[in-house]
């Protein structure tokens, strides 16, 4: 069993902002699921490759997702090398992205939420670049709606992304995702 969360804030004010990258990539790999309420986020089940494989997006806003994320852990037992959190970064360059473990929350505070939550550091994240403005507020800048060319450039990802997303389900070699993956992307 795995769980794959996709982070970001509810309510239509909040959509196509920076923060929703990963409500973005969700949706764009389940394509129309039947969500469900529970443990404050809307959830879909899938089987894949006779594996179920829980898709989460927390409702509890950004700052509190570990509670969601924790709550669906719990209940169904899920080893956190089970979990993949897919997130938005400011320190990477718009169109970047890099998979990551045991690392820290970088200040994003879902990060930091979940990493509490679940008393480890020690889950995949799928994080995607949203490049930085220091001309404008840090919360201002990430709650911002995504420009119509950033938009493009998520969207021009879009299948990469699905093929991750693809890879961890299949593949439980973090190492090796995050070589296939990491390996030829510049960062400048």
């Amino acid at each position: 069993m795995k769980l794959i969360v996709g982070l970001g804030n509810p309510t239509k004010e909040y959509e196509n902002t920076r923060h929703n990258i990963g409500f973005t990539i969700l949706d764009y790999y389940l394509k129309e699921p039947n969500w469900q309420s529970k443990y404050q986020a809307l959830y879909t089940v899938l089987n894949i490759n006779a594996e179920k494989i829980i898709f989460v997006k927390p409702q509890t806003y950004m700052n509190l997702s570990g509670h969601a994320v924790s709550s669906f852990v719990n209940f169904y037992k899920i080893p956190p090398e089970n979990i993949l959190v897919i997130q938005d970064d400011l320190d990477l360059p718009l169109g970047k992205y890099r998979l990551k473990i045991n690392s820290s929350s970088g200040g994003h505070n879902g990060i930091k939420n979940i990493i509490e939550c679940l008393g480890t550091n020690n889950f995949m994240r799928l994080k995607v670049g949203i490049s930085k403005n220091n001309n404008i507020d840090t919360k201002d800048y990430v709650l911002g709606k995504l420009t119509n060319e950033e938009q493009a450039t998520i969207k021009e990802l879009e299948p990469l992304f699905k093929d991750i997303i693809d890879d961890f389900i299949k593949d439980n070699d973090i190492n090796k995702l995050m070589n296939k993956y990491n390996g030829g992307q510049k960062c400048n």
